[in-house]
Formats: structure tokens, C-alpha cells, sequence
């Protein structure tokens, strides 16, 4: 070979090197870029949330249940009764509703009149909206002269045993951290102004019992969903602190949601969260176990069991313009342009076809719908031979390509959404109650705010006021028979109680 050649080949060789470190260059550059487009939040506030995580911390840590200890054999523990923590009397100059429970005037043994012995007083924290007041629960005790029985009605049952919150102030709580995103730290300032000293860690036991109160409702709401023809699911990070380790851990938020408004179904909407400590397949797979029907979701592999024991696969369009249009937001490119175009005519049909029947939203596909996807599908093949294998382009075009049966299902069943909105939908709330509180001080914090935010999603999925439904389902919980618990679920409980003062 000759020097010439040599040369030649030398230089062919390192214009090749060039151009591969220039595309690689160019994609890293477009990557950094997209990161910066999608950051939110400035790098100054982190000091100002990283001072707020220890007292979040405790905050979590203090609802979870305490650790059990070995007790030996001959110890008798189970009449022990851990006491929940009480705040300081309460301040006289709030309003006061007395409700006398007293019995009837005659002895119930020998029918003479009773007179009175004393009474038993005790007071409940009530919130009303905008402001405290005390309920007083009056119990006189009547004793019979004849037969010297005593005559007292019994106390009134309370959510939380011996605890001073009526139903209302526990629902207070509960929504103020679930659905307005307040910390428990927030909340007692905002009480601190008020007059009362209601401390963080009694807050914190009472969202901790609360959850566990609601945890079969929470199941029976499970139940309804994984009873769907279809299923929207989704999940989001949630850190978790890791004492051990002196930081935090990524724990999953599980959302599977049932909701077939969109194809003239009358049945109720629901979302049930489940929480996991970690992202494994096995978690989708033990959540949606005995489900047979149509899974609507992301291209996550965990979901790959469930679809080899016989679960239809639904991708989501809103994924794949997803791919296109960050690839646009960085570069302007016309043929990521030209793709989301071609997508946004799809999204035009199903606008037209909302709330109409599975029959009529498939007949009108199939005319309308199904040869936009025959082009799209050959415009994408067609451009991916054209455009770098290694650019963000060619694997937005791949993302879809790969996932074609699955992205075109809906086609040809009009139960199914041409996306996965619904399960996004209910990921936000999360997403804006963890920019709040960071993090979740352990694993059964996890689980509360999973069985809590199941139970007021639902409430306003269905157009129900969350604060009332809970207030009601906390006045009726503790004794409602557990084989009727379906009973509670929120479009059979759609009203607040009669008087809510008869929560207390």
C-alpha cells in the first residue's frame, strides 16, 4: 500500500472519529439542555429545604406505628394502651356547644323517678370552617331512690379513642396535608395563631391513626378498581428517610385508576394509590393480582409479567408526543414538529368522540382514524432511515415504532383512551404534596399517604367535597360493620352528616 493510500485512509478514518464525537457532542448538548428546560426551582432554595427535612422528618416518623418490642412470655401486654398525646387544656374563650346526653327520667328496674348524682363532662376540638370551637358532651347521672340504680348514657363514640378531635378537626388535618400540600409543621403554626398549642406530634398520631382507621376502605376501594374492564397505571418517586444511612431512599407511589366517562360508562371514577419501597415489577404484579382486563400505562418492563398472563397492553399517545416534542423544545427540528403535528390529528378525533359509546368511538376510528396511523407509521419508518441512529429523533421515532401494537389499540377498542392522561392526572397531587413535605419519614408513612389520598382523590374524581365525605366517614368508621364497608365508598356516602356537630 502505498503512502498515499495510507494517508487517505488515515484521514477517512479520523473524519469518521470526528463526526461520531461531534453527533455524541451534539446529543449531550441537546440532553443538557432538555434537563435544564425541565428543571424547576433554583439551586438557592435547596439550603431553605434541606433545614426544613429534619423537622419533616419527625413529623413522618411520629405517625408511623412504634416499633414492637419482645416482651417475655408471662408479660401480659395486650391491655396495655400506649396514650396518644393530649394538649394543654383548651382555651376558654372558644365557643362552647354543649350536648346533654342525658337518660330517660324513670328507673329502667323499678320505674321510679330518678334524681340526680353528678354528671361526667368531657370536651372534643371541633373545627367548623374558618374557625375552633369546644364541644361539651354533658353526662348526668341519674340514681333511683327505690332500687338505688344508676342511670348515665353512654359516651359518644370518637374516631380515635380518647383522643379530643371530633370528626370535622380530624378531616381538617388529614385534607389540609393530603389535599392542600400543608405539613403538619405549617398546620400547627397556623393553630398556634388561633390560641391552641396543638403540637406536631399529636397532629402526627392522629394522621397516623386516621390512615389506619381508613386502611379497609381503602382496600374495598381496590377491590372496584381491579374490577374494571380497563385500568390507567402509573407511578412517581417518592423519597423515604433512611436513618441508617442518614439520608433519603427512592420509594414508589403506585396510582391505578378507573375511569370510563370518556366512553359513556356510568359507573363511578376511582384512583387507588399504593405505596412500595422500591420500583420491582413484582409490586404492579401484587397490586393488580386477579386482573384480567385491559392495562392502560408507560412502557415500564415491570408491567411485562402482567401481559404474558393474558393482560391486554394500552400504550399512550401522550408518551409519544412526549419524546417528539422535547426533541422540538431543544432544537426546532421540523421533523419532530411534522410528528407532533401528525399526532395532534388523532387527538382532534378523540375530542369529537368524548363521552359517546365504546361502538360509536370505534366505528368513528376506524373511518377517521386508523389510515392517519397507516401514514403516520410509514412517515416514522420512513424517517428514521433518514436521520442519525443516535439522535434524540431517531429514538422518539423508535419509542413509538416499537410500541406500534400497543399505541394503536384504542383503534379498534373504544373502551380504551388514545393515552394514559387519567393515571398522570392523579400523579400531580402527588407531585405537588412532595414539593411540600420532600419526603416520607418511613415506610408506613407511605402507606397512609397512600390509603389517604386514595380516599380524597376518589371524593373529587366523583365531584364530592373532601372535607365533608371524611368527616362523615370518620363520624361512622370506628363502628361500621367491616362486611358493609363497601357502604363508605364515596358515591354511597355523598353528603355530609345532617348536623355536623353530632360528629363530635
Amino acid at each position: 500500500m502505498s503512502d498515499d493510500v495510507k494517508l487517505h485512509t488515515r484521514i477517512a478514518s479520523l473524519e469518521q472519529q470526528l463526526a461520531n464525537r461531534e453527533a455524541i457532542i451534539g446529543k449531550l448538548l441537546a440532553e443538557i439542555k432538555r434537563l435544564k428546560h425541565r428543571q424547576f426551582g433554583s439551586s438557592s432554595e435547596r439550603v431553605e429545604a434541606t433545614l426544613q427535612q429534619l423537622g419533616l422528618a419527625l413529623e413522618a416518623m411520629q405517625s408511623a406505628p412504634p416499633p414492637v418490642a419482645e416482651t417475655p412470655p408471662a408479660q401480659d401486654t395486650d391491655s396495655k394502651v400506649t396514650p396518644l398525646r393530649r394538649p394543654r387544656a383548651l382555651p376558654p374563650d372558644l365557643p362552647r356547644q354543649v350536648i346533654v346526653h342525658a337518660p330517660e327520667g324513670h328507673c329502667p328496674d323499678c320505674g321510679t323517678s330518678l334524681r340526680p348524682l353528678g354528671e361526667d363532662v368531657s370536651e372534643m376540638l371541633h373545627w367548623v370552617p374558618g374557625h375552633f370551637e369546644v364541644i361539651r358532651h354533658v353526662r348526668p347521672k341519674l340514681s333511683c331512690g327505690q332500687c338505688s340504680r344508676v342511670v348515665q348514657q353512654p359516651a359518644p363514640s370518637r374516631p380515635i379513642p380518647r383522643a379530643m378531635a371530633t370528626p370535622g378537626l380530624l378531616a381538617q388535618v388529614v385534607i389540609s396535608k393530603y389535599a392542600d400540600h400543608l405539613p403538619l409543621y405549617r398546620q400547627a403554626a397556623i393553630y398556634r395563631r388561633a390560641g391552641l398549642e396543638l403540637h406536631r406530634a399529636t397532629l402526627a398520631d392522629w394522621v397516623g391513626e386516621a390512615a389506619r382507621l381508613v386502611a379497609p376502605l381503602a382496600d374495598a376501594l381496590g377491590r372496584y378498581v381491579r374490577a374494571a374492564a380497563k385500568v390507567h397505571a402509573d407511578d412517581t418517586p417518592l423519597p423515604v428517610l433512611d436513618p441508617g444511612r442518614g439520608k433519603t431512599r427512592t420509594a414508589r407511589l403506585w396510582t391505578y385508576v378507573r375511569d370510563d366517562r370518556p366512553a359513556g360508562c356510568l359507573d363511578p371514577p376511582a384512583v387507588w394509590y399504593r405505596y412500595s419501597p422500591d420500583r420491582k415489577g413484582i409490586r404492579p404484579q401484587t397490586h393488580l393480582a386477579g386482573f384480567t382486563g385491559i392495562l392502560q400505562a408507560d412502557g415500564y418492563a415491570g408491567y411485562a409479567p402482567l401481559y404474558a398472563q393474558g393482560v391486554r397492553e394500552a400504550a399512550c399517545w401522550a408518551h409519544a408526543r412526549r419524546k417528539f416534542h422535547e426533541v422540538y423544545a431543544v432544537d426546532q427540528s421540523p421533523l419532530a414538529g411534522e410528528a407532533i403535528r401528525r399526532i395532534g390529528l388523532l387527538y382532534a378525533i378523540e375530542r369529537d368522540i368524548r363521552g359517546e359509546l365504546p361502538a360509536v368511538r370505534c366505528a368513528v376510528r376506524q373511518a377517521r382514524a386508523s389510515g392517519l396511523l397507516d401514514e403516520l407509521h410509514d412517515w416514522l419508518s420512513a424517517t428514521l432511515r433518514q436521520v442519525s441512529g443516535r439522535s434524540s429523533l431517531a429514538a422518539a421515532i423508535q419509542y413509538s415504532l416499537v410500541r406500534w401494537e400497543a399505541l394503536t389499540r384504542y383503534c379498534d377498542d373504544g373502551r380504551i383512551e388514545i393515552d394514559n392522561n387519567p393515571a398522570e392526572r392523579s400523579i400531580r397531587a402527588l407531585v405537588l404534596g412532595r414539593k411540600n413535605y420532600l419526603f416520607a419519614g418511613s415506610d408506613a408513612g407511605g402507606e397512609h399517604a397512600a390509603n389517604l389520598y386514595s380516599l380524597i382523590n376518589t371524593a373529587l374524581l366523583n365531584g364530592i367535597e373532601p372535607h365533608a365525605y371524611l368527616s362523615r366517614v370518620f363520624e361512622v368508621i370506628a363502628d361500621h360493620p367491616i362486611n358493609r364497608i363497601e357502604e363508605l365508598l364515596p358515591w354511597h356516602l355523598d353528603r355530609p352528616a345532617s348536623d355536623e356537630r353530632k360528629s363530635a
